[in-house]
């Protein structure tokens, strides 16, 4: 199966924006779209419904849907809602969410981890029109059942990065989404992970990337560097895994995380981000492929996210 390539809505946007961006994504020939629910920024279904209701043929995803955000049995009707929008283009996305976010709400699990399965279970079942009456630690139904069930069941993917909860993720969703500076080192790490939970072939692999493309690739990499050193500092999983990391860390630590990640050699940002001249970008798409991801959504520029959408479209979709 070839690789998706889709492009995302930035959180800070304003959310007037997302009718334009949605439909430049489009006309450009993406094939996805996705909008980011972060708390507290926009809701993710208010805005997937704009861009669904304001386009014809591309996919439109949320990255993605606390567990605790909302009841499980709310978060099915809003998915099924949206799926019969534009049957056939929508994809759900479900995570833990930031902790520190949900304890801000007074709303943290005990056990994220079983929240989540908790919630995937009830909502992939709901999609699926069964009427449910369960008792479990966190998500409780009583004769609940979807009046109207979704045409065509959308695919639901969690939006995980541990072990446990990719593993669950292979049990329970339809897919999977990365973000991050994911590498090809991290969705190797994923699948086999994803495989301990019971995924098959058809478990779908979403990776968000950093999109950064110009004629002059070493000043795209200058311009990024600030904000790979901001990650740098705390760095997720996903770029500790790769290759460099180490090395770079190390450099770090001898000078600072700022003249280390402007000092990087240009093959080292190949396996992170799309990042520099256009055929830089190009490499980062094609490891991305290889190492066996099925989306690679980008996050455009977020100073003229419009102009950027239509700028690299033809690199990246070539």
């Amino acid at each position: 199966m070839s690789m998706s390539i889709g492009a995302c809505f930035h959180r800070e946007h304003d959310p007037a924006t997302v009718v334009e961006q949605a439909r430049a994504a489009e006309t450009a020939g993406y094939e996805e779209f996705w909008v980011i629910e972060d708390c507290f920024f926009t809701s993710g279904p208010t805005l997937a419904a704009a861009a669904l209701t304001a386009t014809e043929s591309i996919t439109v995803g949320i990255g993605i849907m606390p567990t605790v955000a909302r009841n499980p049995a709310v978060t099915a009707m809003e998915i099924a809602t949206l799926a019969q929008l534009a049957p056939g283009r929508f994809h759900a996305g479900i995570g833990h969410g930031v902790q520190a976010w949900m304890a801000q709400m007074n709303e943290r699990r005990p056990s994220p981890l079983t929240m989540l399965s908790e919630t995937l279970d009830t909502v992939q079942r709901l999609l699926a029109g069964e009427r449910l009456t369960t008792a479990g630690t966190y998500v409780s139904m009583d004769d609940v059942g979807l009046e109207q069930p979704p045409r065509i069941n959308p695919p639901v993917s969690a939006g995980v990065r541990g072990p446990k909860s990719l593993a669950v993720s292979g049990a329970l969703a339809d897919g999977t989404i990365l973000a991050d500076f994911v590498s090809p080192d991290y969705v190797a790490w994923t699948k086999d992970r994803l495989a301990e939970g019971g995924a098959t072939d058809a478990h779908r692999i979403t990776a968000f990337a950093t999109m950064a493309i110009a004629p002059d690739g070493d000043q795209m990499r200058q311009a990024v560097a600030p904000f790979l050193a901001s990650i740098c500092a705390d760095a997720p999983q996903s770029l500790r895994m790769t290759p460099f990391f180490d090395e770079l860390a190390a450099r770090a630590e001898a000078t600072s995380w700022p003249e280390a990640t402007a000092a990087m050699p240009r093959e080292w940002w190949h396996q992170i981000a799309a990042v520099g001249d256009p055929d830089d970008a190009a490499e980062y798409r094609n490891l991305m492929a290889a190492a066996g991801v099925d989306a690679l959504a980008f996050f455009p520029n977020p100073e003229d996210s419009l102009e950027d959408i239509r700028y690299c479209a033809p690199f990246l979709l070539s």
